[in-house]
Order: structure tokens, then sequence, then C-alpha cells
């Protein structure tokens, strides 16, 4: 019996069934055109204890993001979000050049680039190599790596806890979202600031927003479900609000 990636519960009751489909960002080339191509089940699963909606792990993430063919910083309107998003929070929490910023899931800069325009110290995070390596030719120190536990126990050897750690639409993409959660704990400061975003259940459901459920989105979270899993690790949600952003987003 399949298990809740978060609170181990039996995942017995059916959110939605698509079918079966091919990884989303797995594009064939001529090469390939003519092979077989693998199909997965995307039939959604609703933990009845935690309420964490969420499909089983067919793939591993290794495989799905280790070259990734999303570039954020092609969308000239997720520029604009991130800009405004570094403005308020310099502006509300005072981040200066004393202060640490870490991004999980940094992509191709798109976002700490206007950190560093602040004077910012930076640092990415992120296991695309082919989208790393845009950020690195920015002048944004980046790591090429999965986050979790045992690289935050790492990272922390090398460098000062920081401030803030960012992680915009990057939770969804996480199948081992305890240990990721765990690794945030570890590797913040002690008056440190977690800001997550992702796409809001709620909208998914009031909109039947079904193009949004795809492999890579192992994770689909109320704002009670991310409570719960925060909390879980002694950290406390202080605020949240309400986003426009991929058909309707939570920031907590």
């Amino acid at each position: 019996m399949a298990k809740c990636r978060f609170c181990n519960s039996e995942l017995t009751k059916t959110f939605v069934s698509l079918g079966k489909t091919p990884l989303a960002n797995s594009y064939l080339t001529a090469e390939t055109l003519h092979q077989m191509e693998p199909f997965y089940p995307l039939d959604v699963f609703l933990c009845e204890n935690c309420f964490l909606v969420q499909l089983l792990e067919f793939e591993k993430p290794m495989n799905i993001f280790s070259v990734y063919a999303y570039f954020s910083s092609y969308s000239e309107s997720w520029l604009v979000h991130s800009e405004m998003y570094v403005e308020y929070m310099i502006e509300r929490f005072g981040f200066d050049e004393k202060s640490l910023v870490v991004e999980l899931g940094s992509n191709d800069g798109y976002l700490l680039q206007y950190f560093k325009e602040k004077n910012v110290p930076i640092l990415g995070i992120e296991p695309a190599g082919n989208v790393a390596q845009i950020a690195i030719e920015k002048g944004i120190e980046t790591h090429v790596a999965f986050f979790g536990t045992e690289f935050a126990e790492d990272l922390i050897k090398k460098t000062k806890k920081p401030d803030l750690i960012v992680g915009n639409n990057i939770l969804a993409h996480v199948p081992a979202l305890t240990d990721f959660v765990a690794g945030m704990k570890i590797l913040l400061g002690e008056s440190g600031i977690i800001t997550m975003e992702f796409p809001h259940l709620l909208r998914l459901i009031t909109e039947n927003q079904f193009d949004t459920i795809y492999h890579e989105h192992f994770s689909y979270f109320s704002l009670l479900t991310a409570v719960k899993v925060f909390e879980s690790h002694g950290l406390n949600i202080f605020d949240v609000e309400e986003l426009p952003t991929h058909g309707g987003s939570l920031r907590i």
C-alpha cells in the first residue's frame, strides 16, 4: 500500500486520475522519435490524515531535474514578480551587505540577481547543471546539488547560516518532503526567515486546473497542510499572502 510522503498514512483516497502520460519535459529528439516512450500513471491521491494531495514517485528527481528545460528568466512577468519580491523583502526585513540569502532551486539566477544588485550576499542551490551554469556566468555563486539534510549539514560547515532562505515553486517538486524541510531547519540562522511560494491547492480545485498536475509536481499544498509540514520541524508560519502567479499561489 502506498504511504503519504509526509505523515506516512496509507493512501486510499483518489483525488483525480488523469490516466497515463510521459514525463512533461522529457522531450523527444529526432533519434528517439520512433523509439518506445515510457508512460507513467498520473493518479493523484489525498491523504485523509494530513490532507496532502500527492503523486507517487515513479521517477527519481535526478532523472527529471539534472538536465532541465525550464529557464525562469525567459518569462518577463516572472522577472518583474521576482524583482518586486526582492524590493519588498529588503524594505520589510532590512537585508543588507551583512546578510546572506540562499535560494533553493535558484534556476538561472532569475531572482538572486536582484539581491546581488542591492549588494546583498547570495548563494544559489540548483540541481540542474545546465541551468545553474547560466547563473554562474552571471556571477551568482551556485552549488549544483539536490537539497536536503545531508547537503545542509555539509553547507553549514563552509558558510554562515543564511538570514533568508527562498524557495519559489520548489516545494511541489520534492518527493523527499520531510528531508527537504528538515534541511531548511538545519541551515537557517537562529533569527532567519524562510519564504516559500507554491501553487495553491484551493485554486486548482475551484478552477479545475488539471493542467498543473504532472509528474514533476509530487505534492499539491493547501495552507492547512503546509502549516502542518513546517510546524513538524519547529518552523512557525507567521504570514501568508495570496499571489496571482501560476494560476494562483501562496507565499508563506
